[in-house]
């Protein structure tokens, strides 16, 4: 029995925080050391087997006892924050890194993913023999390093699921076919690990992969009884899996709460097993409610804990204060991680950086923060917070254009952000000005910092009298059965066509290049395109408007002239420029500083990261 002080689990979350040597470092100490003041358990990120079986280049590993010592550290970290310490061992097979040289790629198939990969090496007996002994010596290391349980990957689409799964697994031999003889070899692993270690042990599944012919919850009921018979502490729920259905393993905010919940619930109870519930346990009173639901079990509580590091202080009324949102929006956490420069978060500029604190200032200054966008707002309560006195300036609605991210479908979930800025504002004393900063109002202060954010072009083309840019999203009701041409696909162009096609709306996107929606989130950019494609819309790659006239708009694509006609309306979404006019009106009267879209157009997360680190430095 896993012995710990409440049912909260630190789910595993991929940092990659390591330095190319698969050591832990001193990030990976201070972003767990926050995470763990208040969880049951911390699971830690999945470690590595063998360094040819890399995730990611700054991968975790417990392949050698040269890893020892750090692990060990790692397992006091969590230990003398009063969590107990859980080593996830995974083994990613067909999905290792192609980019990372060295790495092997094996599978119970010789096929590749359908999304892209290497085409990896059908195992034979040899293999599944060495891998076995992986798993086995992982194992007896963290036990070694002190961790307090164990928990082993037989889902998201990784090797031990590449078994289980019918829409993968095509083998003809004793390890493929029916049920039984796809999971005999992952029960093969997990009876090792039980020989060799007494630790409690959990085990991480897709309750379903969310794909036809998949692993389905029917099947995730059977594997949860055969994991009973070997005294496994939890099956941990998930679904989806990072090649075929990377949306349910991320738990994005495009696929709907509570699915896995509902999935954990039935194999519990099926099953007659103990069960982790995660996915997108976000909110406290929901994980106040699937505390009672789940009450033999735990809860897995991933980014929410990355957003906002007393979440299940939170949840367990030890801490005070509103909670920081995790918008699962996957731009920080995944993007991140994808860019090589480790784990961050939208709505947390701290995520990755848990090393700065933020000082009282030795001299309290009267600052001006012009613009309250999601930059302007966390300058001001940063330095607000830190001894400054703050007032904000906004003329129009706070949160800028930011309150129209949620508008679009899918991203409901974003409109949890500005109400929590606001919040952290106000709590941290300061106060908002409802008008316009004008330069001779700024004489009395001693700083300003301009959050004036940014401007949408507009191109110029002969006959376009009349067009919308994305302020059409606030629109109630939008327009309806209209042929509607959007002049420049980059993220607001995809994101109006996502909302506008539910409508009965006919979309054509023109785009100078080919690569639409390039500026988005991987996962949410790959939806829409796919939402948008099944609905019809036209994209018109290598296009170039050259005039509209009446209800015709003239161009020309790959150099060839083209005709769009019968258009209603016409929306331009080519790009922003910052508006930095008071920077420029008062550079050299007073310091001045400039952040977010007023200093270089980029996305939220970028605004709020680069307004707390400048304003922790005034």
């Amino acid at each position: 029995m896993l012995s710990i002080r409440n049912r909260y689990l630190f789910a595993p979350i991929k940092t990659g925080y390591s330095d190319g040597s698969g050591q832990v470092t001193d990030r990976h100490l201070v972003f767990y050391r926050e995470r763990s003041q208040h969880a049951g358990a911390v699971i830690s990120e999945p470690f590595y087997l063998d360094a040819r079986l890399r995730e990611l280049p700054t991968q975790m590993g417990i392949d050698a006892d040269d890893k020892l010592d750090g692990l060990s550290r790692l397992v006091e970290t969590f230990h003398d924050a009063g969590a107990a310490a859980v080593a996830h061992l995974n083994h990613p097979g067909r999905m290792a890194n192609p980019k990372i040289p060295g790495n092997v790629f094996l599978s119970s198939t010789d096929r590749p993913c359908e999304n892209g990969g290497a085409t990896p090496r059908r195992m034979d007996g040899t293999e599944m023999d060495r891998v076995v002994d992986q798993f086995a010596s992982a194992a007896r290391r963290a036990r070694r390093a002190g961790f307090d349980a164990l928990e082993l990957q037989l889902g998201h689409g990784y090797l031990l699921a590449q078994f289980l799964s019918s829409f993968v697994n095509d083998r003809s031999d004793g390890f493929g076919g029916d049920f039984e003889a796809r999971v005999r070899f992952p029960l093969r692993v997990v009876d090792a690990v039980r020989e060799v270690v007494d630790l409690p042990l959990l085990v991480r599944v897709s309750g379903s992969e969310m794909v036809d012919g998949g692993i389905t919850v029917d099947e995730t009921v059977q594997l949860a009884r055969k994991l009973r018979e070997r005294r496994v502490e939890a099956v941990h729920v998930s679904a989806g899996t990072v090649c075929s259905t990377p949306p349910w393993f991320f738990q994005h905010m495009f696929v709907p709460k509570g699915k896995t919940w509902d999935m954990a619930e039935q194999i519990s109870r099926r099953g007659s097993v103990r069960v982790v519930a995660v996915g997108q346990i976000a909110d406290v009173e929901e994980a106040r409610s699937l505390q009672k639901r789940f009450a033999d079990g735990y809860l897995a509580v991933g980014r929410a804990l990355v957003a906002d590091p007393d979440f299940v202080g939170k949840c367990l009324g030890t801490v005070d204060g509103p909670v920081r949102p995790c918008l699962a929006c996957a731009a920080g956490c995944l993007g991140g991680v994808r860019s090589g420069r480790g784990l961050r978060c939208l709505v947390n500029p701290r995520v990755g950086r848990e090393h700065l604190v933020d000082e009282p200032t030795d001299k309290s200054l009267r600052i001006a923060v012009a613009g309250a966008g999601p930059a302007g707002l966390q300058a001001a309560a940063t330095l607000q917070s830190r001894g400054h006195h703050v007032d904000l300036y906004e003329k129009n609605e706070v949160g800028g254009q930011f309150n129209l991210a949620p508008l679009t479908p899918k991203k409901r979930s974003m409109r949890k952000l500005i109400p929590y800025l606001r919040e952290a504002a106000e709590r941290a004393g300061v106060r908002f000005v409802a008008q316009e900063a004008r330069a001779e109002d700024m004489k009395r202060y001693d700083a300003v910092v301009v959050a004036t954010g940014a401007k949408h072009k507009v191109p110029h083309i002969p006959g376009l009298d009349h067009y919308r840019w994305a302020d059409i999203l606030a629109d109630d009701p939008l327009p309806s059965d209209q042929h509607v041409l959007i002049l420049g696909g980059g993220l607001i162009g995809v994101d109006v066509a996502t909302a506008l096609i539910p409508r009965g709306n006919r979309v054509t996107i023109v785009k100078r290049t080919t690569d639409f929606g390039e500026d988005m989130e991987m996962i949410a950019r790959n939806l829409s395109l796919k939402m948008l494609r099944e609905s019809g819309t036209t994209f018109l790659d290598h296009t170039n408007i050259g005039r509209i006239d009446g209800r015709t708009a003239h161009g020309q694509r790959n150099g060839e002239p083209i005709t769009i006609e019968d258009v209603d309306l016409v929306i331009v979404s080519t790009g922003m420029e910052s508006v930095d006019e008071l920077a420029r009106e008062l550079a050299g009267k007073l310091p001045v500083w400039t952040v977010g879209d007023a200093r270089k157009v980029a996305n939220a997360k970028d605004a709020i990261e680069g307004a707390y680190l400048t304003a922790r430095e005034l």
